[in-house]
């Protein structure tokens, strides 16, 4: 006796189920792509280009700041730093100041400052010196664009005031500003110009 084996009948595939999952298929497809499409809309910011950051209205009001009586050269000089200042620095538009064009200038809101004239920070003389308001002989200056820079921290605002040259010029940038020592850069370049620099062994030790 031999087994005979019959294979078995494949089942008949309906045609309108094959009919029904093929549009299925066709329908799926558009739906995903339109999903897709709606999903990336609502992620995507109205406006690339716009920055995060609102600008601020600058006032027509003049900013207030001080200006002290300079000596007859130190006037000199700051007229010619001021004369030859920017008109805007980035996105910052120049301001007229309470006193002192001539030696004074100011930008945007809240205002960025640049003050001609103004005392030096002193270096400290020994690593021990207590001499108030001395710059710590540690204290890292920063050399941008061939002017030598102390950049003094502060709560609300950092200045930033020039240590090799004659005459000092002093930018105060509001806490608001990223990068404080950039923004004093901007001015670098001027300051090279107008104002020369220390006789050699008379700028601290970090400026050479």
């Amino acid at each position: 006796m031999v087994d005979v084996v019959t294979p078995k009948k494949a089942p008949e595939k309906d045609p309108a189920r094959r009919a029904a999952a093929l549009w299925a298929t066709v329908v799926a497809v558009p739906v995903t792509l339109i999903v897709g499409v709606v999903a990336f809309l609502t992620i995507m910011p109205e406006n690339p280009d716009k920055t995060e950051k609102t600008a601020i209205p600058v006032p027509s009001t003049p900013v207030v700041m001080d200006a002290p009586k300079l000596d007859e050269q130190t006037a000199r000089v700051c007229l010619a730093v001021t004369s030859q200042l920017p008109e805007k620095i980035r996105d910052l538009p120049g301001r007229q100041v309470t006193a002192g064009p001539e030696q004074n200038a100011a930008y945007g809101e809240p205002p960025v400052t640049v003050s001609c004239g103004v005392p030096q920070p002193i270096m400290c003389t020994t690593p021990e010196d207590t001499t108030p308001g001395c710059v710590a002989m540690d204290t890292e200056l920063l050399i941008m664009n061939d002017v030598c820079w102390y950049a003094a921290p502060g709560a609300d605002a950092a200045t930033i005031t020039t240590m090799d040259r004659e005459v000092a010029v002093r930018v105060t940038v509001p806490a608001s500003y990223e990068n404080p020592a950039q923004w004093a850069n901007e001015f670098s370049d001027t300051v090279v110009a107008t104002v020369k620099s220390k006789a050699a062994g008379t700028m601290p030790s970090g400026c050479e």
